[in-house]
């Protein structure tokens, strides 16, 4: 039986047959505070009359169902999440009337009671397959559809979908309908309800086509952290950079921001109705990397509006092209339009190396993945789909120039608006504009997986110059395609103590060796940095000069995205056992107290973390982990009173502490009996710090209410739950283990803040016990908890600290016998190869 699963070849047959012309939904959000009323009308045609098909609804009470004013029995035609449709007729009309359920995993309509003041608040979330949680659909991208809503809700609330917001029509009873206009035609998953209590703020964006209404809106209890004048600056910015850049003007009638809260996700592109996760407005103080990542947030899905929204995928096969497009879009807006003008220096520290991790686990697949059903599509949402797609688009526009790809563009959202296209529709328009042949280039990059790896091989005279030099290409031997590549080969040399370009040659390459004659007769660098300018998606080796020149001082090179270069090499050098955790702890501590990139600052930290409690050899790992604490004391001490910089390092310290001084500096700061020039603990920190000391034994439950006390928000609730989550007892673990891996009730975000805290570093004896639970829960913790919340637990709990050979062992064997959902395996097999990795890391560490 299909379930809720569907795939290519039902979606293919089905849009084989119809054109859908309209939905008009109707739903009643006064029924009660668990379910509410859901009537839909579809007009669809059927090119082959007589034939059937189904439509798609997930756990609903189905109370009635009529196809062409024929009634159909619910309990024979809706069955296993579909509706049952035979002999339609060449013009059809679908209404089925239902009951469905609000959602507390933010998959479906999501209802949420806020406990700072008990205001209600709903939203929807429905991609990938998730609008038939609240209305009857044919839940596939390439049926487009005009849709109409009528909402009827209480007189008091806001009610927002993808249409211009219409004044309320009273009902009387305290309630009224808001009934919208039919929208442009669009996917079911970009629609969109938005309803309850929420602070609204108008304004508009005056622009070289016209005026855009734009609105916010937000959690009432958050009104004083909306800084809207920042958010309308941003998304002004955003539609003067893309309206011109893409040569069409925005395709829908308005633009409404919404922050909402428990989201599962950062934000979602529904057309005109964008929605947020309600922590980017923040409450406490942020450094600059949380303001640049919500930047890129705000534009992504800004981008969407013309790739996805306009043009949409005919399938999930091109998902990566809506999420790489709109991830390298955002990081080019953010660069050309935005104060965030070194954007792309932090895609590399973070967004990057999100992508090199994940395209080199087991579950590694081609950018362009073969989406065959829903599931497959669920557990794609990753760093492969975002980060590697929007890193190969950076190099194709490296290979056909900015100018001609973004003419391309151009063509392709003028042929295809309000339609569906697929990859090689923009294919076809980019090499019209460009004039380059991109199948073989399209088939290396979108086609294959895993990632290459560039190192130099040359050869000097007795003057220190290169008498041959050539680039060398290797790739795994799972994945092992070489491909072409432009990227740039920068020399630095030392002067006056500080690393300066001497040159860059851009190059192309391809193959095992790529010799560079341009480069015979220079004179060796202090620094050679090949993909100077990060133009492509490749690792770096650094030869022996060049690393020895960055780990005498990586800070006495200037430019950003060179660093962000050196930084990624060396953490990819420790993670591939090539340089040991206690060389990359010294490099960071020596060194991260002088970067300058927001995202280096906030990230690298978390790196040299790794390195210290997984990557470091047993023996080594008391005193690593002392010199790792200690060293983050004293970059705080000496950080600039009040700077991002004595941020990012007292979250790290208190994130590291573990001896008993450490733990009273925590004390002291969260009591006030400690404190730092310029450093104010605020309720964020207030978290940060006790979190720290409920990991490390010094926080009971009493402590962890008293804090709550001061902070009743849905935020000191989920901060609350992840402090109980960390403590290293038995009892707590038990309770933790409970809302994470048992029970079904817990709200999404709650639930991600105790499975992260769960697994911490230095708790073994009380973790033990849940290598053999978790192995066991595998088999049915996809059907007990759905796709979002399973994927976090199995993921996230994951005995990754427990790294032994025993370990490994254990995995295999469970491996070998499971039937577990395919989904569910998945995790397993990624935890399972980093722990894989970590000893491979322990053992080099060991080395000295």
């Amino acid at each position: 039986m299909p379930g809720t699963n569907l795939t290519r070849e039902e979606a293919q047959t089905r849009a084989g047959i119809l054109a859908v012309e309209s939905y008009t939904i109707d739903l009643d959000l006064t029924t009660s505070e668990t379910t509410f009323g859901s009537t839909t009308t579809i007009r669809f045609t059927c090119s082959e009359p007589g034939a059937e098909t189904f439509a798609d609804l997930v756990g609903a009470t189905v109370h009635r169902i009529t196809l062409n004013d024929v009634e159909l029995d619910p309990g024979t035609a809706y069955a296993d999440s579909r509706i049952a449709l035979i002999g339609l007729q060449a013009d059809n009309v679908l209404v089925v009337e239902a009951d469905c359920t609000y959602s507390r995993s933010g998959e479906g309509l999501h209802r949420f009671v806020d406990p700072a003041d008990d205001r209600v608040y709903t939203y929807s979330q429905f991609e990938v397959p998730d609008a038939r949680r609240v209305f009857t659909t044919f839940e596939q991208p390439d049926l487009k559809a005009s849709f109409v809503f009528n909402v009827t809700a209480p007189e008091h609330w806001k009610v927002v979908s993808n249409a211009p917001t219409p004044q309320p029509r009273d009902l009387g009873d305290g309630k009224a309908v808001w009934e919208f206009p039919p929208t442009r035609r669009m996917s079911t998953y970009i629609t969109a309800v938005v309803a309850g209590e929420y602070h609204e703020f108008l304004d508009t964006y005056e622009g070289e086509h016209g005026t855009i209404p734009l609105g916010h809106y937000c959690r009432q209890s958050l009104v004083e952290h909306l800084d809207r004048d920042e958010l309308v600056k941003l998304t002004s910015q955003g539609f003067a950079y893309f309206e011109k850049a893409f040569g069409f003007p925005y395709p829908f009638e308005k633009y409404d921001q919404l922050y909402v809260p428990e989201y599962n996700m950062g934000a979602m592109e529904n057309a005109g109705c964008v929605t947020l996760r309600d922590e980017y407005l923040p409450r406490s103080r942020q450094d600059r990397s949380f303001y640049e990542f919500r930047c890129s947030v705000i534009l992504h899905e800004m981008a969407h509006m013309w790739f996805g929204d306009l043009v949409t995928m005919r399938w999930w096969d091109d998902l990566w092209l809506n999420e790489s497009f709109a991830e390298w879009a955002c990081y080019h807006a953010a660069v050309e339009a935005t104060e965030f003008d070194e954007s792309w220096t932090g895609f590399t520290n973070a967004r990057k190396n999100w992508a090199y991790r994940q395209d080199q686990l087991p579950s590694t697949h081609p950018v362009a993945a073969d989406n065959y059903d829903l599931h497959a599509v669920e557990v794609n949402f990753d760093g492969i789909t975002y980060a590697k797609g929007a890193s190969i688009l950076k190099q194709l526009v490296a290979w056909v120039g900015l100018e001609n790809f973004l003419a391309g563009l151009k063509e392709y959202f003028h042929a295809h608006a309000y339609g569906s296209a697929e990859f090689a529709d923009l294919v076809g328009a980019l090499e019209r504009s460009s004039g380059r042949d991109l199948g073989p280039w399209g088939q290396e990059w979108l086609q294959t997986s895993g990632v290459n790896t560039f190192s130099s091989d040359f050869a000097l005279d007795e003057e220190g110059r290169y008498t041959a030099f050539s680039v060398v290409q290797t790739a795994a031997a799972d994945y092992p395609t070489l491909r072409r590549h432009r990227i740039g080969i920068g020399l630095y040399d030392d002067v006056d103590g500080r690393l300066v370009r001497r040159r860059n040659v851009e190059v192309d390459i391809q193959g095992a060796a790529t010799e560079i004659a341009d480069l015979v007769g220079e004179k060796q660098p202090d620094l050679l940095l090949l993909n100077d300018g990060d133009l492509t998606y490749a690792k770096i080796r650094l030869d022996e000069r060049s690393l020895a020149t960055v780990v005498g001082g990586l800070a006495r090179l200037d430019d950003s995205l060179a660093r962000a270069l050196c930084w990624g090499a060396a953490w990819d050098m420790t993670r591939d056992a090539e340089m040991s955790a206690s060389d990359f702890v010294d490099l960071v501590l020596a060194n991260i107290g002088t970067e300058t990139d927001a995202f280096g600052v906030s990230r690298i930290p978390g790196y040299g973390a790794q390195a210290a409690n997984s990557f470091s050899a047993p023996a080594n790992r008391p005193a690593l982990k002392e010199r790792w604490e200690q060293g983050l004391r004293k970059l705080l001490e000496n950080a600039l009173p009040g700077s991002d910089h004595q941020l990012s390092f007292v979250r790290a310290f208190a994130a590291a502490a573990h001896s008993d001084q450490a733990l009273t500096d925590l004390e002291g700061l969260l009591a006030g009996t400690l404190a730092f020039e310029g450093l104010e603990v605020d309720t964020d920190l207030r978290w940060t710090l006790l979190h720290g000391l409920a990991r490390g034994g010094r926080a009971d439950a009493d402590m962890i209410d008293a804090e709550l006390q001061r902070d009743n928000t849905i935020s000191g609730q989920e901060h609350a739950a992840a402090a109980r989550a960390a403590r290293p007892t038995a009892e707590a673990k038990a309770e933790a283990w409970e809302q994470a891996m048992v029970r079904d009730d817990v709200p999404n975000e709650t639930h991600r803040s105790v499975v992260l805290a769960f697994q911490a570093p230095g708790q073994d004896a009380v973790l033990a016990p849940y290598v053999d639970r978790y192995l066991d829960a595998v088999d049915s913790t996809w059907e007990r908890l759905g796709t979002h919340k399973a994927s976090t637990a199995l993921e996230f709990i994951f005995p990754r600290p427990l790294a032994s050979p025993e370990l490994l062992d254990k995995v295999d064997a469970w491996l070998e016998t499971t039937t577990a959902n395919p989904g569910a395996i998945r995790y397993v097999r990624e935890g399972r190869a980093d722990v894989a990795r970590y000893l491979a890391g322990q053992a080099r560490d060991a080395q000295g």
